[in-house]
């Protein structure tokens, strides 16, 4: 599950601010649907809204604007007022990219998967037990990184020792 959070970040992060050093080799296989149908798109639709994928793409509008007002009023701070009700007045305008971003990653989600399993995965999040794992997910993975934090530094430490350790034996000293 924990994987399962992290892999949910890292495309949402890739998604949202393009990925970095992708590859030709990286690049996934053809689509499993490549022509969903809406039920198949709409399901997908509620998958990412059960996940948090649908609020995070909604924050990232107010988050720019929010980061825009405080950048510019830094120096220009008599204009703090005014540049707020322009990014107010612009704001929707902005908030439909953001549904059509959603509306795309629905679609590339339920391309992902047949019409079948994506209707399946949909049934799950929708049922008592997948509202209690959404529910449960964010406290289970804080605790988990208490277990996890602890182990990845020692881990980071002794592959470190062990590699000069090794590299010693030939004669390198890093």
């Amino acid at each position: 599950m924990f994987a399962l959070r992290t892999v949910r970040n890292l495309v949402l992060a890739a998604a949202l601010f393009g990925a970095v050093g992708a590859r030709a080799e990286d690049a996934p296989a053809a689509p499993a649907n490549p022509n969903p149908s809406p039920a198949a798109v709409a399901a997908a639709g509620d998958i990412l809204g059960a996940i948090g994928i649908k609020e995070r793409i909604a924050l990232v509008v107010p988050a720019m604007m929010t980061e825009l007002e405080r950048n510019v009023t830094t120096t220009r701070p008599e204009i703090k007022d005014s540049l707020r009700q322009t990014l107010q007045a612009i704001q929707p305008e902005f908030n439909k990219t953001a549904i059509d971003v959603f509306n795309q990653a629905a679609t590339l989600l339920a391309m992902q998967m047949s019409d079948k399993e994506i209707l399946e995965v949909a049934a799950f999040y929708n049922s008592p037990t997948g509202k209690k794992f959404v529910a449960i997910e964010p406290a289970f993975l804080q605790k988990l990184s208490t277990i996890a934090d602890p182990w990845r530094q020692k881990l980071s430490t002794d592959i470190v020792t062990r590699a000069r350790q090794e590299m010693k034996k030939k004669g390198v000293d890093f």
